[in-house]
Formats: structure tokens, sequence, C-alpha cells
């Protein structure tokens, strides 16, 4: 497929991906899109008790693998809700509120979801006002921050919003937009990862040891999903596909080149996993770039420090902006799925 075509693919399917919210431990939407879109593929597949989404390919001899994308997004979650219907929210997983500025947020209520304006206040005040320190330099903080949503108490309780609620950003702000060979979009952490593993469940055929594609739950909160599966299955090694941080600290350039990490902030990722993937991507001819990264951590590395699996590695894409409105290149995607597709039918 020429690269315009299989850019423009790609797009499209993060694209659907991204409109899927799918905050940590309410991830409802995603999941109805993932067992559909399996279901089309006629894979085998299951959700688990866990709240994973898992897909099993059947190997020719014995072992398994693990290839994981997790499927939850960062976001927030509700603490309080005044009398008049403003409400107090707390991040959930590594969110701030100037990532997403002031503008539409959506609560994923019981029974439906709302929609509020995230506040930080007016700017025309002295320093009576609380919010006037977030004009001479200090960051403004979920504990400063609130969401208007000028609904009553009792509407607010009938659509099922309550202390516990996720909150995320306003669908309308999801759609992606394309820069060129780049997309850019909320939540390409993970959800252009989703949408790897969503090929590589058509590419792999007939592999030597069965692979499990795990969409794993509440990867943001801590691995929850991952240390679940890997603790109930026996696995020779878990990958996980992730977004990788562009930063001046890190030798990493923003193209089409894939990242493989050699370690993070849990630990050291296994070297000999980490060459059978530089050999895959050398038999398709795929760029790759290698880097160490610290304030990181994936589904592999933590799955590996809980002593869950012997064997661990993380397979990338260069990221600007991770946790905020993100950035990659449709190329450096593309190429996992090569990289992943030749490395699973080689086994």
């Amino acid at each position: 497929m020429p690269n315009t075509e299989l850019y423009e693919h790609l797009y499209n399917e993060i694209a659907q991906l991204v409109m899927c919210h799918s905050p940590s431990g309410a991830e409802r939407e995603i999941n109805e899109c993932l067992l559909d879109r399996l279901a089309a593929l006629g894979i085998d597949h299951w959700q688990d008790d866990a709240d994973n989404i898992v897909a099993r390919i059947p190997g020719t001899g014995e072992g398994a693998i693990a290839i994981t994308a997790h499927k939850d997004e960062i976001g927030g979650i509700v603490k309080d809700i005044e009398p008049d219907g403003r409400i107090l929210v707390r991040r959930l997983g590594g969110s701030y509120p100037w990532i997403y500025g002031e503008g539409v947020v959506d609560f994923l209520g019981d029974h439906e979801t709302l929609s509020g304006i995230l506040s930080f206040g007016s700017r025309h005040v002295s320093h009576e006002s609380a919010q006037k320190v977030q004009q001479e330099g200090k960051a403004v903080t979920w504990e400063t921050a609130w969401v208007e949503t000028k609904r009553s108490l009792s509407a607010l309780e009938q659509a099922g919003i309550r202390p516990g609620t996720r909150m995320v950003v306003g669908k309308h702000r999801k759609q992606p937009y394309r820069l060129g060979d780049y997309i850019a979009s909320y939540t390409l952490d993970n959800k252009a990862s989703v949408a790897i593993l969503l090929a590589l469940a058509e590419g792999i055929n007939t592999p030597a040891k069965t692979i499990y594609l795990v969409f794993s739950a509440k990867e943001e909160v801590g691995a929850i999903g991952a240390l679940y599966f890997s603790h109930r299955n026996r696995l020779d090694a878990l990958i996980a596909l992730e977004i990788c941080p562009l930063s001046a600290e890190y030798p990493i350039q923003a193209n089409d080149a894939p990242v493989l990490l050699s370690q993070d902030k849990y630990g050291l990722y296994d070297e000999d996993l980490n060459q059978q993937l530089l050999q895959a991507a050398q038999a398709r001819a795929c760029p790759i770039q290698q880097a160490i990264i610290s304030g990181f951590g994936s589904d592999a590395s933590i799955a590996m420090t809980f002593g869950h699996v012997p064997k661990a590695a993380c397979l990338s894409f260069p990221t600007h902006n991770t946790h905020g409105y993100e950035i990659a290149h449709l190329g450096a995607i593309a190429h996992c799925i090569d990289i992943l597709t030749q490395y699973c039918n080689d086994l």
C-alpha cells in the first residue's frame, strides 16, 4: 500500500478510536468498539474480569507472547458537586487542567453523558481574587479549577453524576487534525497503539508461539489490566506498544522511526528481546531509534518489575506533547506494525 493511502487509512482508523471515550476504569465506549471489530475479523477474543479485551492467535508450537496497548486515557474524576451545579475535579492519571484549557469537558454519568465548561475564573481581577496568581507565573491546578454545568443538583443526580464519575476532554474537541504525514490529537496515548494491535490481528498468520493481543485496561493508574493478565497467564515475554516522549533530554528524532526502549523508570528492558525486535526491523528495512527515558513506565516494564514475565520490551512512536494534544508521525506508527508483524510471524 503506498504511503499516502496507508497514512490515510491509519489516520481514519485512529480518528475513530480517539472518539471513543475511555477514562481509566470507565472504558465502555472503546470496549464496545473493540469487541465489534474483533468479532468482524473472526478472531478468538474475550473480555476478562479486569476489563481487558484479549485476542488470541494460536501458535503452531509451545509458548506464548503478549503484546499490549492500553485502551484507557487520562482525564479527571469528580470529587464534589456544589449546590449551584459547579463540579470539582481531581486528576485521573497524568492529567493537568492547563493541558485542556478552558472549554468543554464530558462527564460519563451512570445514566447519561453530560458536558460542562472547564473554568479557571475571570482575568479582570485583582489580588483580592484567588485566581490572580494564575496570571503571575503559577500554573493552574485541579484544586484551583472547576467545571461550570449550569445544571441543578437534581439534573446532575438524574444523569448519574457523582463523586467518582470520570471526566474527559469534550468529544467535539477530540477530532484529530492532519499535519501532512503527522496526526495531531488528544489520546494518541494510547489509541494509536490500539490501532496497531488491530492491524496485527489482521496481519499475523500461524505464528510458532501463541500471540495474545491485549487491549489493556487502567494502565494510566498503575498498569492494572496488564498486571492481572500477566499474573494469570504464563508468558515467555510481554511487549508494550506506547508513545515515546519527544524532549531535548532524549536523543530521539521526530520522524517515521519507531523507538525501542532499553530502560525506563521501572528498570531495564530485556536485551535479547530487543535484539530480536531490531532484527525484525532490519528484515523489513524499517528505521528504528533506541533510547532510555526516565519519567515513564509501560505495561511491559511494570509487569517485569513485579516478576510476572521473564522478558519485556517496549516499542513506541515518537510523540510531541505527551499527555496533551499529541503529535506523531503516521510512518512511525506504520513501522511499528511492520516490525511486530515480522517478529510474530518469524517466532
